[in-house]
């Protein structure tokens, strides 16, 4: 054996001595419950064993299967009522191996019932103080009945079937059960009156407008629904409460709408009879839209609308819309007003064109004529580069007051101007920024359909993260909407943009993987908390290039499918080969925060001599100096082992060891290379917070320079409070800083620098000012 191969073993097996007794003597001396690495356990009590439904690797399994459900349906607008009646026949086919006893039907709207449970499910005290309209609307007005109205269940043969309405859910009560691949066909008629969905923030519903008399319809939830039958849950059939949305099966849809002859309508779907309910000169600038790619064609301008506004046409017209042949829809919603602006552009997704389109008053102009459907545009392609191309021909915004909510191809939008036309920053953004967001809910739920009643985050927490980046390249490719030199002002996605949420009161802070009935406060925790998480996910933990595969891998293994959140966990692993279950923990399973930062930094210089610790470390397994290989040392500044000789030299000229060592094994050549380092810190990082993050430093030397290390958040694995790091260099070390960037969430920066910042009270920067003057 060589010297160099002696020397190393020799050190190997001392220092493996020293390091595991250093190491039991730290975990002794911890207080109980310091020392927790089950932050970087596997994360298998959380999750249910795979199985043939659903694979390890997160992806759908050879036996995985999903329920279809086809409507045909007729539906009638009362214009003058506010009312909406509707007749449906359902087909629905049985793909899961299990016999079906019964079936179970959504009926959304009965949150609105007279007799509703909803409104008492909240404990409630007296307010400090009431808007007119809450006060009026709470103690003063009747409750609005606004629940389905069935007027009969009928099988194929025109038979009545029996039923059971339990709250927002009907079970038809099927005379045989619907076995395993079969199908069976039965028809519900109803009808319900539709809320003023500007009064109490409704789902769907009409804004009326007194100066012209006219409704402008925004309508969902309008139709009895199957609930969704799976694997995981068999009927997902949990109440309708108002917050928790929506779990559907896919299926075909075709639904003839008759409203008022001076109505426009735009739905879901592709519209069969274009020819008969556009006017010649709409046809023409339809025809005119769909080879306009870069900026939009309007259909219906604001003087045709403001023509008509007064008409009141007691005339009807239908429009007949169905989805495409082979492609699965989750739901149906609609718009109808003679009070619409159309306008569409067309954008290249693909290999096929796609319909932005825009519906809107002219109380949303100029605000609305000059952004929507720039945004709409803008989803489509930013969404569709990071999962999937758009599947469906077109995506609608729809200008409603106060409204946000999504259906397939077709959504509502606030943002509206000031009565003379003028509108604010605040306006602007707040309204291209909901219209990227639910346009996006194209993406998620409506088609990687996860289950919003039970796991609100996994479609809204995935469609903010989205908006984020949609948002940005917004800002990068429309540069005259947004201000000279500036980027898109996002509410969230950014990490320092949570903190204030993380760093809140515990009690009212819900983990991520809550349902969104049972959270205080919804916004940050299904919406701006799970965007985050994948935000710093993206950019510090993984990078950009794994992160977008792994996500982009999930979106496409679960188009048109029901995934779950363990499905997207483990394929973001599976295909990225990153282990993220400490990850998925921290900021989903938990309401632990980030705080990380600089507890202590000792400055060290090479000794020959034998040190006080070392001393005492040999003394305690009677060891003497015979015992011990050639060491060197490291005296710590200030201590009992530390004299001014040791500083500026290097340390081959302090240690004769470490000397012979390089004369030895080094060519003249390579020691004439050598940069011996003749500082030496070690720098003790702690973790107040319980999130494990990786460890983003930035040392900042005596000349100037800076070296920006990002250790991984492993180094917290085997001791979850605090880690220790050596830093060697030729150059003086005189500042630290952690997360230098605010990368991570870090709610607490008051520790991240070292030396530590003096800041200086509010009193003395008043004396400053004052002095000042």
């Amino acid at each position: 054996m060589n010297k160099i191969k002696y020397c190393f073993a020799s050190f190997f097996f001392l220092f493996a001595a020293m390091v595991f007794a250093q190491e039991t003597e730290e975990k002794e001396g911890r207080e109980p419950g310091h020392v927790n690495q089950s932050r970087f356990k596997q994360l298998y009590e959380e999750f249910s064993t795979p199985n043939t439904y659903r694979s390890a690797s997160g992806a759908p399994g050879p036996d995985y299967y999903q329920q279809q459900a086809d409507y045909k349906m007729d539906i009638t607008l009362d214009d003058k009522n506010a009312k909406i009646y509707g007749e449906e026949t359902i087909t629905y086919t049985n793909n899961s191996p299990d016999d079906l006893e019964f079936l179970w039907v959504q009926l959304d709207q009965n949150v609105r019932a007279k007799d509703s449970k909803s409104p008492l499910r909240n404990g409630n005290g007296v307010n400090i103080a009431y808007t007119a309209g809450n006060f009026a609307q709470t103690y003063v007005t009747e409750p609005f009945d606004g629940g389905f109205n069935i007027d009969w269940v009928k099988d194929a043969s025109g038979k009545p079937l029996s039923f059971t309405i339990n709250q927002t859910m009907m079970r038809i009560n099927i005379p045989q059960a619907l076995k395993s691949g079969a199908s069976t066909s039965f028809s519900i008629k109803w009808w319900y009156n539709i809320p003023d969905h500007t009064v109490n923030r409704a789902r769907s519903g009409f804004e009326y407008f007194p100066k012209d008399g006219n409704r402008a319809y925004v309508i969902a939830q309008f139709f009895p629904r199957m609930a969704v039958y799976s694997d995981v849950e068999g009927w997902q059939n949990h109440q309708f409460w108002g917050s928790g949305e929506f779990a559907l099966p896919f299926g075909n849809y075709e639904v003839d709408i008759t409203v008022p002859a001076d109505h426009v309508v735009d739905a879901t779907g592709v519209l069969q009879n274009r020819k008969e309910v556009f006017t010649k000169e709409m046809m023409k600038r339809y025809d005119q839209a769909k080879k306009s790619y870069d900026k939009p064609v309007v259909i219906v301008t604001q003087a045709e609308v403001e023509a008509k506004e007064g008409s009141f046409s007691e005339k009807t017209n239908t429009w007949k819309f169905k989805t495409e042949p082979g492609q699965m829809v989750r739901d149906f919603g609609f718009a109808t007003s003679r009070k619409f602006i159309w306008d569409m552009q067309a954008v290249k997704i693909g290999n096929r064109d796609v319909m932005a389109v825009s519906m809107y008053p002219k109380e949303g102009n100029p605000l609305w004529e000059e952004q929507s459907t720039k945004a709409v545009v803008q989803t489509l392609k930013t969404y569709s580069k990071f999962t999937f191309d758009y599947p469906y021909h077109k995506a609608i915004s729809v200008h409603a007051k106060n409204q946000g909510m999504e259906y397939p191809m077709i959504c509502w939008n606030y943002g509206r101007p000031n009565e003379d036309g003028t509108y604010s920053d605040r306006t602007k953004y707040g309204m291209i920024s909901v219209i990227i967001h639910e346009v996006g809910h194209n993406f998620f739920p409506m088609i990687v359909n996860s289950d919003e009643r039970q796991w609100g985050w996994m479609d809204e927490g995935l469609d903010t993260f989205m908006q984020y980046l949609a948002e940005q390249e917004f800002g990068e490719n429309y540069p005259d909407v947004i201000a000279p030199n500036d980027k898109y002002p996002s509410r969230r996605g950014e990490a320092a943009k949570i903190v204030p949420y993380m760093a809140g009161d515990q009690s009212y802070i819900s983990p991520i993987m809550s349902n969104p009935e049972n959270v205080y406060q919804l916004g940050p925790n299904a919406y701006g908390k799970p965007a985050t998480a994948l935000n710093i996910l993206r950019e510090t933990v993984m990078g950009k290039e794994l992160f977008d595969h792994a996500f982009k891998t999930y979106s496409k293994r679960w188009m048109f499918k029901h995934p779950t959140p363990e499905d997207f966990f483990r394929t973001m692993e599976d295909a990225s080969a990153v282990d993220l279950d400490w990850y998925w923990r921290g900021w989903f399973y938990t309401t632990d925060y980030v705080d990380i930062g600089v507890k202590e930094v000792k400055k060290y210089y090479v000794t020959n001599e034998i040190t006080k610790e070392m001393k005492e470390y040999m003394a305690a397994r009677n060891l003497t100096a015979a015992d011990l290989p050639p060491l060197v040392y490291l005296a710590e500044e200030r201590s009992e082992d530390f004299n001014e000789d040791l500083k500026g030299k290097a340390p081959s000229e302090v240690s004769q060891n470490l000397n012979e060592f390089m004369m030895d094994n080094l060519t003249a050549e390579e020691r004439a290379q050598v940069q011996e380092p003749k500082y030496f810190y070690e720098v003790t990082f702690d973790k107040p917070g319980g999130i494990p993050m990786p460890l983003i430093v930035e040392y900042t030397y005596a000349d100037g320079t800076k070296e920006n290390i990002t250790y991984p958040a492993e180094i917290w694995r085997k001791n979850d409070a605090e880690v220790k790091r050596v830093i060697s260099s030729q150059k003086e070390l005189v500042g630290i800083v952690v997360d230098p960037k605010l990368e991570t969430a870090d709610i607490d920066t008051t520790n991240n620098a070292w030396p530590i910042k003096e800041e200086k009270s509010d009193f003395d920067q008043f004396k400053e000012k004052v002095k000042g003057k």
